[in-house]
């Protein structure tokens, strides 16, 4: 039976499939766990996930991709082979034809290699949609007409922000600075604070539960565990929403200034519409409570987030590949 197309939004945190008809199938955390003495993968996605940082020194487990962008590419075909074998099954006898997305400023070679990894990995023609316009189409922005629309799409490794018009990007800027480093803000600010070593897993689960980009009237409480510096015992303490906002804001502050500047060199024509339209937040870091707010108030344009941010970029894939030849021109291919 022919397997039909897939839609892959590869994240540096998380990563998605579509089965065109089928809706979304996959969802699993980009990590693989392997033995470095073989070189045989163990698992990948969630049950990988939960061996961060409690693994054997004879078993790694990690992220095949850093700010984006493949790292390790026998990781990240590994790991795109069995999203696609999840998707569709190992037994087939046609290559589906996939589309993925990639940051918009995305080199060469880092775009050769995602080519190459996807159709190692099984799949037969390769489409790659740079992300700002994959999550437009998800956020069902009208980019096809000539009116200015901003997106800025928050993941693990990138804020991807794009100025969009006529299905195509106008400017665009990478900010390698996104959820990643919110995680890394919060380990270091109870590291700081409270003497108190806490995993990367541990970090997230505050930023998700508790997290907040401004401060609020009644701050969530988060009872957290982790390893006293002092005494290097296991212990725990209540913390809640707002000690960490100076932390994540730090770190917003320079997607806030990537906007601004994006802002500033767009021709005003657009730069009215978007005034006008306001800013449209994707991603899984627009999941953060009020970031909305924050932006809103620091860049002095209103700010949306998309209802299901997290899925925004693989919804898009999919009406790409739907109408595929409308956006041709903005697509690269192998």
């Amino acid at each position: 039976m022919y397997p039909g197309k897939l839609a892959i939004d590869l994240g540096t945190s998380n990563s998605f499939v579509i089965v065109q008809g089928k809706g979304i199938v996959v969802r699993e955390p980009t990590v693989v766990a392997y033995s470095p003495e073989d070189k045989k993968v163990i698992s990948v996605g969630w049950e990988a996930k939960e061996m961060l940082g409690k693994v054997p020194t004879n078993i790694m487990a990690k992220r095949p991709l850093r700010d984006g962008v493949i790292a390790y590419y026998k990781l990240t075909e590994a790991f795109l082979k069995k999203l696609i074998d999840k998707a569709i099954g190992r037994s087939r006898i046609f290559r589906p034809e996939v589309m993925i997305s990639v940051p918009a400023e995305i080199t060469s070679v880092e775009e050769r290699a995602v080519i190459e990894a996807v159709a190692s990995a099984g799949a037969g023609r390769v489409y790659l949609i740079p992300e700002p316009i994959a999550a437009a189409i998800g956020a069902k922005m009208p980019i096809h007409t000539s009116s200015g629309n901003m997106i800025v799409n928050i993941g693990g490794g990138t804020a991807e922000i794009a100025i969009l018009s006529m299905n195509g990007i106008v400017k665009s800027k990478s900010e390698r600075t996104a959820g990643d480093a919110l995680n890394e803000a919060i380990i270091n600010c109870i590291r700081k604070n409270y003497g108190l070593l806490i995993g990367e897993q541990m970090a997230e689960s505050i930023k998700i539960e508790i997290g907040s980009a401004v401060k609020v009237d009644k701050p969530g409480k988060m009872e957290i565990r982790g390893r006293d510096l002092n005494s290097g015992l296991p212990t725990g303490m209540l913390i809640d929403t707002n000690i960490l906002v100076n932390p994540l804001v730090n770190v917003l502050n320079k997607t806030i200034l990537s906007i601004k500047s994006v802002l500033e060199e767009t021709p005003p024509e657009l730069a009215s519409d978007i005034i006008d339209f306001g800013i449209v937040l994707s991603g899984g870091t627009a999941q953060l409570e009020n970031i909305d707010i924050l932006f809103t108030k620091a860049i002095g344009v209103p700010v949306h987030v998309v209802e299901e941010p997290m899925t925004c970029v693989v919804r898009g894939i999919s009406e790409a590949l739907e109408h595929i030849d409308v956006i041709k021109r903005s697509l690269r291919g192998g």
